[in-house]
């Protein structure tokens, strides 16, 4: 925001520098077509503002850009038809019509840019640019047309874009925060409390709380019905078959076990390795002066740190003879830690430091043999199932039932109501994939062959719907009796607050009844952890000395403001927020001036839209 009457000149240089950018981005991210053709088929303009037209091509690449926005913004393509429910298309025009009213303002006014300052914009467009790094006439050219912009037409429209940036900004500008609000908003931020928080459990109370009796879950049942009513459901048949439920049945001989641990032979049969870093050097003299100077005392990470390297620069980790090439026989030679060399890498004379050695290891067949047999077993299972999805598929086309499948392809049956996201579903639910199938099937669908994620295959068949219905007491009675004992317990927890509270004004120290949490200083956007959100406002609505029960589902406490802290006159982080302040308060009032001015031009000039010429236009956008 521009506070210096003085500085004009810097003003205008900005706000033309925006308008670029902002011409650059509709060129670039796709308001200049991509596929777009001319929408002049029944008529050029969809609106007027005053002096000023809005063409069907403008409106067309908006609506695109956004529609392409909105794609990024859900990471997937979003249709015309599904952007328009968000009202985009009624944006677009909306802020169309505020820039042709802007245009129709700045022409009114006589405010504009010369050529010389659209030429300088456009010839420092990065966009333009060609293999030498400067602008480019063919690439300039290249890059309009390939968005169906010709010269002229871009030049206008990034010409009328600068100048209604320098009429914005002539709106926007000047604008100082008044001192009573800001003080007001520092004031009311900056203020901190100092804060006694004891949170009770169950274990803070006299007594425990006592079980429930028959009666009494009864009663809970009886009057929360609701919470123990299972929605409604669709009766499931199916016919499935899961590989981890035929894998006894398969037939495995050794020889595929062992054709499995052959295939890991690499991982089972380890070779005698060493553990290993290797420092380069450009040449075998500067490597013979570094082995000296080892020789004599200096340390190997200190010749590794003179060439300007870490010892993660020069870990080889573990590796075995043949992974060292010429260098594998002198440091498999070494039997304890140590440093050899020069010797030959290939990437130059290098010396080794061998930091340990570590043994051959070898796990046989006869170890693994079972883990692999299960492994093979499964999958052999799941190529089984697999093997089968055609017939069972060519099945059901030549209208077998569920039962004919039970009978010919193996597959077990099943049946039972399915409700999304009930507890008491057959396990098979849990597969993603048939709860998708149950979900989309309705009764009188032919049966729906379902492949499942473990490998498996199942045929569903919807056999009719089944009302809500209440979960009878014996069935419900564990969340019954949690339900009880979960109100019980806050009741009681609540009584013990109110008691603790009394005691606590009355004089006793609130750690005298357990824990107490203790924050010194808390500002307004703090937390406290376990307590709800909006326990931070019911604390700063509180003054010193007052204490207040909280009580939320989960949570019970007693709180204490001990202090109220009035925000810090002075210093650094009292002048950032003022700073911060003001210029929230600034870019408000700026935002709200535009606002009110754009919605005066658009009251002032004529607008007239033609709607019919828009639906033409979106009815072309897929």
């Amino acid at each position: 925001m521009a506070k210096d009457p003085e500085t004009p000149r810097k003003k205008k240089f900005k706000a033309g520098e925006v308008a670029v950018w902002g011409m650059m981005a509709m060129v670039i991210l796709g308001l200049g077509g991509f596929g777009i053709e001319n929408f002049g088929g029944g008529t050029s303009v969809v609106a007027r503002v005053g002096g000023r037209e809005i063409s069907a091509n403008d409106y067309a690449r908006q609506f695109q850009q956004q529609l392409n926005a909105l794609s990024q913004q859900f990471g997937q393509p979003v249709s015309a038809a599904q952007a328009r429910a968000f009202g985009i298309d009624r944006q677009v025009i909306a802020s169309l019509v505020d820039m042709a009213a802007q245009d129709a303002e700045a022409d009114r006014l006589g405010v504009s840019v010369g050529d010389a300052v659209v030429a300088s914009a456009i010839t420092g467009m990065s966009s333009f640019s060609g293999p030498t790094g400067k602008f480019d006439r063919d690439t300039y050219a290249f890059t309009l047309q390939r968005n169906n912009l010709t010269e002229a037409r871009f030049e206008t429209q990034l010409r009328d874009d600068m100048a209604r940036s320098l009429l914005t900004g002539a709106v926007r500008g000047g604008f100082v925060a008044p001192a009573a609000l800001s003080d007001t908003l520092y004031t009311w931020m900056g203020e901190r409390r100092a804060v006694s928080v004891l949170r009770l459990a169950e274990a803070d109370l006299p007594a425990p709380v006592p079980a429930p009796t028959e009666a009494d879950l009864r009663a809970w049942y009886d009057a929360h019905t609701a919470d123990f009513t299972r929605p409604a459901a669709k009766t499931i048949a199916y016919a499935a078959l899961i590989p981890s439920e035929i894998e006894d049945k398969v037939a495995l001989d050794d020889a595929a076990v062992r054709a499995l641990y052959d295939q890991r032979r690499d991982q089972y049969i380890q070779p005698e390795k060493r553990l290993v870093e290797r420092l380069v050097f450009p040449d075998a003299a500067t490597a013979e002066a570094a082995k000296a100077k080892i020789d004599a005392g200096t340390p190997f990470d200190a010749i590794v740190a003179e060439r300007g390297l870490s010892l993660d620069d020069v870990d080889l980790g573990d590796v075995a003879q043949g992974e060292l090439g010429a260098a594998g026989d002198a440091i498999f030679a070494l039997a304890e830690p140590g440093v050899v060399g020069p010797l030959m890498s290939d990437l130059g004379p290098a010396l080794f430091r061998m930091n340990a050695i570590l043994a051959p290891q070898e796990t046989t067949f006869d170890q693994v043999k079972d883990e692999l047999a299960t492994e093979a077993r499964a999958d052999a299972a799941r190529k089984e199932v697999e093997g089968k999805v055609e017939a069972v598929d060519d099945a059901l086309a030549g209208g077998a039932t569920l039962d004919d499948l039970a009978k010919e392809q193996g597959m077990r049956p099943g049946q039972f109501d399915y409700a999304p996201g009930a507890e008491d579903n057959d396990p098979i639910a849990a597969s993603p994939a048939f709860r998708a199938a149950a979900d989309a099937a309705q009764e009188g669908d032919f049966p729906e062959a379902v492949t499942l994620e473990d490998g498996g295959l199942a045929v569903i068949e919807v056999k009719g719907a089944v009302p809500e219905a209440p979960v009878p007491f014996d069935t419900a009675r564990p969340k019954v009796e949690a339900a009880w004992k979960a109100d019980a317990l806050a009741k009681a927890l609540d009584a013990r607050a109110i008691e603790v509270k009394a005691a606590v004004e009355g004089g006793q120290p609130l750690r005298s009844f357990g824990i107490v949490d203790v924050t010194a200083q808390l500002p307004r956007e703090g937390n406290i952890e376990g307590a709800p959100a909006d326990l931070m406002a019911d604390i700063f609505r509180m003054a010193e000395g007052d204490v207040r029960v909280i009580s939320t589902p989960g949570y019970t406490a007693v709180v204490r403001v001990d202090a109220a802290i009035p925000a810090v006159a002075d210093g650094p982080d009292a002048t950032a927020l003022r700073q911060a302040i003001d210029a929230q308060i600034e870019q408000g009032l700026s935002e709200d001036a535009l606002a009110l001015w754009s919605l005066w031009l658009s009251q002032e000039q004529r607008v007239t839209i033609d709607q019919p010429a828009i639906e033409s236009i979106l009815t072309q956008i897929n």
